[in-house]
């Protein structure tokens, strides 16, 4: 009883089309839920181990350096020590000269100057100037491998900066980030806990009147606030996040500041404007001194490989100074639980593209538009000093649509050799059929008539299911009949089980004989065709199977009733011959269902205008009548009078096809003829075959062009092997015509 009510339960989902239809959008969300998470999870995993990172940090100097430049800031005067200043003036710098270049600049009025040179053994440095608060000296804070070194010991701790970057050692030693303040050392050397870069902005901003607020986890300088940096900002995972960082900011260093020599300044080349309350940074850039750090730009062919400390610092000082005066924005970032769901977001969209898009080339041309946009909204939010995720959420994208392909083909290929299956048991129901009914007339003849004298007949014409009749299958309810014709009919019917009582189509099937031998093989015909009529009814111009069923002998399939008319009212002879445009439109809506359904390897054996509906609600032409279910019947006066399995109708099916081997390119055979019949407007039954080639003689009867003249002739060759093989060569043809 248990698994009667089981059985009951499945077969009334599975045959209910809205139930079905909900399934499929469930199992549709269902799958691509489950991907996007999963590729999610697994691209977040990557990230955790940084295998993106490297990536992700090119991403970023790619977009840093594709910035428009700004201009330069005009706070700041760099004087370089260059190449030619260290041969003339020798290094290291002499305490008097560098005591000259103090002197000198001061008497032009700066705000703050800061030294960048190490000077730990000069005790008279800035001798002879009056103000030395507004001179910044530099020490170095030790590290591996390095000796940290003092500053100036005649200088004030409070104007000591140490002049330590930072670069991502682990990655590629680029620096990216600014280091403002740091715990002082142990040692009585480089006690000070300021940076070179961070100390000049300070005193500079202070001697304009803004106070700074330095706590350990936030710092503010006046009203605006630096956020720190953390282990994994941004797209940095597990970074060494010690001290007070931030992400430099960078200017192109083309603009960065108006630039000196030591030697313009010594022989007064240089206006006093450009150093009157400016804020002056002083180093070297001789590579023979010191080569320098790797920055954003050292990927560029425009760019020096490596960039002088000097300007590294002005870059950092000039960060924090047009940040509080001019409202510069700081390069901010989305917390981490954002970042999740934005790696998601495309992860999800890369699964719903991988399911809809199920054609290799297709799915390539529009995932690369599609990573086209994510870039360009990365680069678009990285003008707003965003710093977005470019590669994680590409990753997740190409590995989701990818996988959803790979998972739909591996899915469409199981399927479609489960009907390859069904399509080779059909096949062996069909040759046992054969033999059946290669049975000698006069012993069926004999049968009939024992059988009439006796009330026991094999074959007895059921009457005709009317309106108000017991519900076939206990469920759908006889409105009227659509067609009948040998020993089956149609009904429009209403399914009484489902809500509303939707409209369906019934068609019922009876076996031309009722003996238990020819039953058992209609049945198994009858069951293999029915799930193979399920399977292709997925597709939108296929009718769904939503049931089928046996009862008292006899056969039922139940459909989806797809309110519209067919074409035989549209190529009926009561109309003229119609436009080439008609014809070709119509041969692609058939020739796009026949594609799927021979990729399917199945047959239908009876193309004709009857069996195709143009639908009302979309225009779609809708493939009907599936014909290899029909054998089980005799034949009717429109189809093959042969005693074998043949099926098709005559006019339209090819020579092959009535002698009991169909092939695919029947199927185009028999629509090329529909093509024919409404370019000439004359039934293909009236169209003589030639009697030398048998190819059907229709040319000089229509007005048509050369290139649908070849195609149609293609489709109805004689011999099946002079045709096209597949629905998709005619489709690609068709397609070239209208594309001119």
């Amino acid at each position: 009883m248990i698994s009667g009510i089981l059985q009951y339960l499945r077969t009334a989902l599975t045959q209910n089309q809205d139930y079905r239809d909900t399934l499929t959008k469930i199992h549709w969300w269902r799958m691509v839920v489950v991907t996007g998470v999963g590729v999610t999870a697994l691209v977040w995993g990557m990230r955790e181990l940084k295998w993106l990172q490297p990536w992700e940090l090119k991403a970023y100097d790619q977009m840093l350096r594709s910035r428009p430049p700004e201009p330069p800031d005009p706070r700041l005067l760099i004087v370089t020590i260059t190449e030619e200043d260290v041969e003339k003036f020798k290094w290291p710098l002499s305490d008097a000269t560098i005591n000259q270049l103090l002197t000198k600049l001061e008497s032009y009025q700066p705000r703050v100057i800061g030294l960048n040179i190490y000077r730990s053994d000069q005790k008279n440095l800035a001798a002879g100037i009056a103000n030395k608060k507004n001179i910044i000296a530099t020490c170095l804070l030790s590290s591996q491998g390095r000796l940290e070194i003092s500053p100036p010991p005649n200088f004030p701790v409070d104007n000591v900066g140490y002049n330590d970057l930072l670069s991502d050692n682990q990655e590629d030693q680029i620096v990216r980030r600014s280091l403002l303040f740091a715990e002082p050392t142990n040692s009585n050397k480089c006690a000070t806990q300021f940076s070179f870069a961070g100390l000049m902005a300070i005193i500079y901003l202070e001697k304009q009147g803004i106070n700074v607020d330095f706590q350990e986890k936030y710092f503010h300088l006046g009203k605006t606030t630096f956020p720190i940096l953390t282990a994994n900002s941004g797209s940095y995972v597990g970074t060494d996040a010690a001290g007070y960082q931030t992400l430099l900011n960078y200017r192109h260093p083309d603009h960065l500041a108006q630039t000196v020599t030591l030697s313009q300044i010594f022989n007064n080349q240089v206006n006093p404007n450009w150093v009157k309350d400016k804020l002056v940074i002083i180093g070297t850039t001789a590579t023979s001194i010191y080569p320098g750090v790797y920055t954003p730009y050292s990927a560029s062919p425009n760019h020096p490989t490596r960039t002088s400390n000097l300007f590294i610092h002005g870059q950092i000082t000039s960060q924090i100074l047009s940040t509080v005066l001019d409202g510069r924005p700081l390069i901010w970032y989305w917390p981490e639980w954002l970042e999740i769901i934005w790696v998601l977001a495309w992860s999800l969209l890369g699964s719903v593209l991988g399911w809809w898009w199920r054609h290799p080339l297709m799915l390539l041309v529009v995932g690369g538009v599609v990573l086209a946009s994510l870039g360009g909204i990365c680069a678009g939010l990285f003008l707003l000093a965003a710093w977005i995720p470019l590669i994680p959420p590409a990753t997740a994208f190409v590995f989701s649509s990818v996988g959803m392909l790979v998972y739909t083909a591996y899915n469409t290929q199981k399927q479609t050799k489960l009907i390859i299956q069904q399509v080779e048991q059909q096949q062996e129901a069909i040759a046992q059929l054969n033999i059946l009914l290669q049975e000698t007339t006069s012993a069926t003849e004999a049968t009939k008539i024992i059988d009439q004298h006796t009330h026991t007949a094999a074959i007895v014409a059921q009457p005709e299911k009317r309106t108000g009749d017991l519900l076939l299958g206990g469920r759908y309810q006889i409105s009227r009949v659509l067609g009948a014709g040998g020993f089956g009919r149609t009904y429009l019917a209403k399914d009484t089980q489902r809500p509303g009582s939707p409209t369906c189509v019934v068609k019922q099937l009876m076996p031309a004989r009722r003996d238990p031998k020819f039953l058992e093989v209609a049945r198994r015909l009858f069951n293999t065709e029915a799930e193979i009529l399920e399977a292709l009814g997925k597709h939108p111009q296929i009718p769904a199977l939503l049931a089928y069923f046996e009862d008292q002998q006899e056969f039922y399939l139940v459909e989806e009733y797809i309110a519209g008319h067919t074409l035989h009212e549209e190529l009926a002879p009561v109309h003229s011959a119609k436009t080439e445009n008609f014809v070709i439109e119509m041969l692609k809506g058939v020739l796009e269902v026949l594609a799927f359904v021979h990729e399917h390897r199945v047959i239908h054996r009876d193309i004709k205008p009857q069996n195709i509906i143009r639908s009302n609600q979309d225009n779609r032409l809708v493939l009907i009548d599936f014909g290899a279910v029909k054998l089980m019947q005799p034949p009717t006066s429109e189809q093959t009078e042969l005693p074998t399995v043949a099926i098709g109708t005559r006019g339209y099916a090819p020579p092959e096809q009535f002698a009991g081997h169909p092939r695919l390119s029947s199927d185009i055979y028999a629509l090329g003829m529909m093509g024919i019949q409404a370019i000439t407007g004359i039934l293909p039954q009236e169209l003589q075959p030639d009697p030398d080639t048998g190819n059907i003689m229709w040319q000089p009867t229509a007005q048509i062009s050369d290139e649908l003249r070849i195609i149609l002739d293609k489709m109805v060759r004689y011999h099946f092997s002079d045709r096209y093989q597949s629905a998709a060569a005619v489709l690609q043809d068709l397609n070239q015509i209208t594309d001119k």
